[in-house]
């Protein structure tokens, strides 16, 4: 034997399972390690993401049509899936609402991975199938948020399939839309490499449906454009409803509780009731349970046949509770729609977080909005500085000199500005929502009381001697020693808006989106026993983890980061039990 060293090869990376990538664990939690960029929350008010998703949105209203692939997925097969655990039963997951911070997506991902849960009592095994219920990703489809803010999460949380090998599912959102869909489907929708993370995708088209246990069925849509269902998604549910019976019991996953949303805009809910009469009804099937995400909490309205859960919480902000209505008609009895089912009436059973911690948690607006949101009071504090310059030019009474003039605006313009800005700041909670006279009065009224503070601001900036100094020397004081102080003051009046509008139903939701709360996330575990009984287990994280260190447990399906201190999940109401 030859007493040269030769240098031993690496061992290979073991593989859960033949054919599928194995992926390397990280050594650090540097990004390069990795593979992603853990992202901090999205700055809803930031003055670019502001304007880049008002064009986006408004491309979607003006182009969808154009870019909905919807059409051409009839090209694609037209599988559907069946799900059944070893037991002749089935654990289910729903989460949905999750590609925005790290901290609060990776908490959730991270414990809907585990193999284990014990929560209340109730020991809950991981899930065989997963359902992503819309809105993978924020703020836009863009193929690097869906790797930092969707993909890369869930990959630390369960990085390679363990031996029960998990099915994923996911219904596109109104984010995920963005794109017509096409990142959507890139990443879920796929003929090879068909995983994500530790899960196997099931899908082959934007919707899908599923056989479960004991006669129950899941049905995801893809309802998001705003139009009529298309014509290759209905006649591929025309198919799934041939093999229903009158003793199938139907779970609907849909992109928006519009059962919600009706109540200010009442045409919401006709596709989904237009989908349950013309599909599922002539079967004689029932639909048990509609699940939905868009709002960022969770919510059960119980009826005569029927659960409507809204279950928002896998990562994004917190929306909030206290203002949900306490009874619904669905559908809604001032539907245009010529045909709609007969109306039934729906009572609020649960919400978390509870209406007391929602309403609290709107008085936490003072004090995040400036720190959450600094290019949202830098941009206050622009305004307010020009604003300021024109009222002193004004009050003052000086003409200055030619640079002077061309380098500030008009009193009337910058009057205007602020009067219109705040009155269109004032909007109804969706996009198609009516605007009443209480949207006006708030929206002037808050214009007001900027116009106020800034008359407050040039007596008190007169009252100094940097306007005195020659040119240009006021206008470099103003934005070093005014600005910050104006958009500190006025990002409080902001915030003195957006909880009294909020008291009214005005701006609700920018109320929490500048607060970015990132705490009290949910998703939901389903059990459908051999026997056919349901039971829905809301389980509720009121502490999101905020530190992460390397797991020592090298295993190949553990997760690769855990929490310095655990987390500890409840249930947000008792299980809710369907036969």
């Amino acid at each position: 034997m030859s007493d040269d060293h030769v240098p031993e090869e690496p061992a290979p990376i073991p593989e859960a399972h033949p054919g599928e990538r194995a992926v390397r664990r990280p050594l650090s939690t540097d990004p390069l390690e990795l593979g992603f960029t853990p992202r901090k929350p999205v700055p809803w008010l930031a003055p670019f993401l502001l304007i880049s998703t008002g064009i986006r949105t408004l491309l979607a209203m003006l182009f969808g049509a154009y870019l909905d692939k919807r059409e051409l997925q009839g090209a694609l097969d037209s599988k559907i899936g069946k799900q059944v655990g070893p037991d002749g039963g089935l654990w289910l997951d729903y989460v949905a609402d999750l590609g925005d911070g790290f901290d609060a997506t990776y908490s959730i991902a991270y414990l809907v991975a585990q193999p284990e849960l014990e929560v209340d009592g109730h020991r809950l095994p991981r899930a065989q199938t997963l359902v992503m219920g819309g809105d993978q990703v924020y703020p836009s489809a863009a193929y690097e948020a869906y790797e930092d803010r969707c993909k890369g999460p869930y990959q630390a949380a369960l990085p390679v399939a363990p031996p029960e090998r998990p099915t994923l599912f996911a219904v596109p959102g109104n984010h995920d839309w963005y794109d017509g869909l096409t990142a959507f489907l890139r990443l879920f929708v796929r003929s090879r490499d068909r995983h994500f993370a530790g899960w196997n995708t099931g899908q082959s088209r934007s919707y899908f449906a599923i056989e479960l246990p004991a006669g129950w069925w899941l049905l995801g849509l893809d309802d998001q454009s705003g139009s009529y269902l298309d014509d290759p998604q209905l006649a591929y549910f025309d198919a799934v409803a041939r093999k229903l019976t009158p003793q199938s019991r139907i779970i609907l996953a849909v992109a928006a509780p519009t059962w919600v949303k009706a109540v200010d805009h009442p045409t919401a809910y006709d596709s989904i009731d237009y989908f349950i009469r013309t599909i599922i009804a002539p079967t004689g099937a029932q639909v048990r349970l509609l699940i939905s995400g868009d709002l960022h909490h969770y919510a059960r309205y119980t009826g005569p046949d029927r659960q409507l859960i809204t279950c928002g919480g896998g990562g994004a902000y917190l929306y909030p509770t206290h203002k949900l209505p306490e009874r619904l008609e669905v559908p809604p009895r001032d539907t245009l729609a010529r045909r709609a089912s007969r109306s039934r009436p729906y009572d609020l059973a649960a919400r978390y977080p509870d209406k007391a911690r929602s309403r609290r948690y709107g008085w936490g607006i003072f004090a995040r909005l400036p720190f959450r949101n600094p290019g949202f009071t830098t941009l206050l504090g622009t305004l307010h500085t020009l604003l300021m310059l024109a009222m002193a030019g004004v009050a003052a009474n000086r003409v200055g000199t030619t640079e002077q003039r061309l380098l500030s605006v008009p009193l009337v313009i910058m009057l205007v500005v602020t009067l219109l800005g705040a009155a269109f700041f004032a909007k109804p909670p969706s996009a198609g929502g009516k605007r009443h006279s209480r949207h006006w009065i708030l929206g002037v009224g808050h214009g007001l009381s900027h116009v106020a503070l800034a008359a407050a601001g040039t007596w008190a900036w007169l009252g100094l001697p940097f306007y005195d100094w020659p040119w240009p020397l006021p206008v470099a004081a103003a934005a070093v020693l005014y600005g910050p102080v104006i958009g500190l003051v006025s990002s409080q009046v902001v915030a003195a808006y957006l909880l009294i509008a909020g008291a009214f139903g005005v701006n609700v939701n920018e109320l929490f989106a500048g607060q970015g709360i990132e705490d009290s996330k949910a998703f939901l575990r389903l059990r459908i026993d051999p026997d056919g009984t349901l039971t829905i287990y809301p389980i509720a994280l009121d502490r999101v983890s905020h530190a992460w260190q390397l797991n020592p447990d090298q295993s190949p399906t553990t997760s690769w980061l855990t929490p310095k201190r655990p987390l500890t999940p409840r249930l947000a109401e008792p299980p809710i039990t369907l036969t």
